[in-house]
């Protein structure tokens, strides 16, 4: 049975400034360029499960501005239902700031705005089916996040918490998690460990961490992704490629990840996949508008 992907999440408009290294305290640098892209973890999500080929709906708030109008434009040219997309006159649309080095890297400075004023009161009315794949980054406040898996677990649809950027959370989210992405630092930072360990270490830390949890992804950049279901842990080869802009890979993976679960994929196939998008993402400027296609994502050459 095919399902929905109904997203929680931020909608932000990207500033995007090129630089020759990421600023120290103090120092003043002058940019090489700038570009302006459509952005917000919730967003970006969005767009990749929808070119991904699944029905996606965005639940999230703009502000009664510029740059909430363009982001309404172009999240409706991706063909999302933005049905449950709210403005909320009095606070801005999200604003993030991002510094890109000439190795793609980047540092990011968010203003939330309107993503900050969601609440409990939002996810209520949300129409939540069973077979739909309802996914949360961190951008909003944990009371949309925990009343939209809610809903989720009383209408027989699987819940993705994907909490990036890592922060103090309700505990009562991760009861609430089906599957669990992470990336390395995330992972670390919601384990309490010092460091990672590699090798056979880290496949057996994986498989005692956040045990209340069915599924847990460790995403692992161009190495791929170690994966746990129950207890067993397997890994999910990844793809080198040189990068231009990192900005929105890891988006870009849940997006797809969350949409080939949805179209029926088995979770090993989905992850793959999701694997390759990223790969594709990250030879590409901006975050939203980096997302590949399903045709781009079939025809990848596996590296």
């Amino acid at each position: 049975m095919t399902g929905r992907v109904v997203v929680l999440g931020s909608v932000n408009r990207d500033l995007v400034l090129s630089v020759p290294h990421h600023p120290q305290p103090g120092e003043t640098l002058s940019a090489t360029g700038s570009a302006e892209f459509p952005g917000g973890k919730g967003a970006n999500q969005a767009v990749a499960s929808a070119r991904a080929g699944a029905t996606t709906l965005l639940a999230g708030a703009i502000g009664a501005d510029g740059f909430g109008e363009a982001m309404r434009m172009f999240l409706a040219g991706e063909g999302i239902d933005l049905a449950a997309l709210t403005i909320r006159a009095g606070h801005p649309t999200g604003l993030a700031v991002i510094a890109v080095d000439p190795h793609g890297q980047n540092s990011i400075m968010v203003v939330p705005g309107a993503n900050a004023a969601l609440s409990a009161a939002d996810a209520a009315e949300l129409d939540i089916r069973a077979g739909d794949l309802v996914v949360a980054p961190f951008e909003v406040p944990d009371s949309f996040i925990l009343e939209g898996f809610r809903k989720a677990r009383k209408a027989g649809a699987r819940t993705v918490l994907n909490p990036a950027p890592m922060r103090a959370h309700d505990p009562a989210l991760i009861g609430l998690t089906d599957l669990l992405v992470l990336n390395e630092t995330e992972f670390a930072q919601m384990t309490g460990a010092a460091g990672l360990p590699e090798g056979p270490a880290l496949e057996a830390a994986l498989a005692d961490a956040l045990p209340d949890v069915a599924i847990l992804v460790l995403t692992r950049g161009p190495e791929g992704a170690l994966v746990r279901e129950g207890r067993a842990v397997f890994a999910v080869p990844g793809h080198r490629v040189a990068a231009r802009d990192t900005t929105g890979a890891g988006d870009c993976f849940v997006g797809v990840l969350a949409a080939s679960l949805a179209l029926g994929l088995a979770l090993a196939p989905a992850l793959s996949r999701a694997n390759r998008a990223a790969a594709i993402s990250v030879t590409r400027e901006g975050a939203g508008a980096s997302m590949p296609g399903a045709a781009e994502i079939e025809a990848f050459d596996l590296r």
